[in-house]
């Protein structure tokens, strides 16, 4: 597995982290087995990946508690990644969604996020978080100055409680509002080979201002899995519902495609799901892109491992491009 550092942090983390979301087993994804993700979050280690992102909102509070009880007693081994910003026990903020009978709400404001940050830690059974990440930004409705917050998050830093700080779901000018008010060392952003936007805005600004990028959802929840292109993933739970591969033409033209790089998952000796995820890694400029795939199953992760470890030529990232441009242009 292949180790890159955060931003200026000096946090050495996997190029691949395993994704905790589905491990809260909230309605997004349906039920899951504790006792299997903690046994995935333990085989994770096994196979080099030390990186373990999850959030309070997964699960409400469940997501959390299950990787406390995984690193209890391993806690030095991991570098621990968890979120900020988002409640479901106040009222107090900006609707985010309502689900499994709860009102969520946005709320970055320091005097939440010091209730937040215990809460987390007593959850995490940890006295500090490697890389705190504030996972949904302000709005209009309910706004609270990045100033503010991250001055919060610095003071939280200087006590120890936090090793890094990360921003989830930011537009180019709050990118720039963190960076302005201390030192942000990871973005966290959707990104994929099917869903690209933040490439021409995040790339060279992460570059410019040394901040890991980390792309959360890079296998599109599942469509560019072998799984899926042997029609084996099964779409339930919200989280799948409204992904437009998964229904009619596009999943079609999608596994059109997919199939065509078979002759270069039998050059590489991998799967599907490796090839994508050694992509994945390949993009940005220098080796400032992390890729988080979520797992909750010991199989899950050490077919998404093995991506970290692969190095891809140039012409087949190119080609891969190519193709996939072809599909979804920019």
């Amino acid at each position: 597995m292949k180790r890159m550092r955060i931003g200026k942090s000096g946090i050495e983390a996997s190029v691949v982290g395993l994704g905790a979301w589905a491990i809260g087993g909230d309605s997004n994804w349906g039920p899951s087995d504790d006792a299997e993700s903690i046994r995935t979050i333990h085989r994770a280690l096994d196979l080099g990946v030390n990186l373990i992102d999850t959030a309070p909102a997964y699960g409400l509070g469940h997501g959390e508690e299950v990787v406390g009880r995984a690193l209890k007693g391993k806690r030095q081994r991991y570098i621990l990644a968890t979120k900020c910003g988002i409640r479901w026990d106040i009222s107090e903020g900006a609707l985010l969604l309502e689900r499994d009978g709860v009102r969520i709400v946005r709320n970055t404001r320091p005097e939440r996020l010091k209730e937040e940050i215990h809460a987390s830690l007593r959850r995490l059974q940890t006295e500090y978080i490697d890389i705190y990440i504030v996972h949904w930004q302000e709005v209009p409705e309910f706004p609270c100055p990045i100033a503010d917050t991250m001055g919060f998050l610095m003071d939280l830093k200087k006590e120890g409680k936090i090793r890094a700080i990360g921003a989830s779901n930011v537009s180019r000018e709050q990118f720039l509002e963190y960076t302005g008010a201390g030192e942000l060392d990871l973005i966290q952003e959707r990104y994929s080979m099917l869903h690209r936007k933040a490439e021409s805005v995040f790339f060279p600004l992460c570059k410019e201002h040394q901040v890991t990028f980390q792309a959360y959802s890079p296998l599109e929840r599942g469509a560019l899995t072998d799984a899926f292109l042997e029609g084996r993933l099964e779409v339930k739970g919200l989280a799948r519902s409204k992904i437009p591969w998964f229904h009619g033409e596009a999943g079609a033209k999608l596994k059109e495609v997919l199939s065509g790089w078979k002759p270069l998952c039998e050059k590489y000796s991998c799967t599907l799901t490796q090839l994508v995820i050694a992509w994945t890694t390949a993009q940005g400029t220098g080796s400032n892109v992390n890729v988080l795939c979520g797992a909750r199953t010991i199989s899950q992760i050490e077919e998404n491992a093995k991506g970290g470890s692969i190095t891809l030529e140039k012409m087949d990232v190119d080609r891969m491009r190519q193709d996939i441009e072809a599909l979804v242009p920019a």
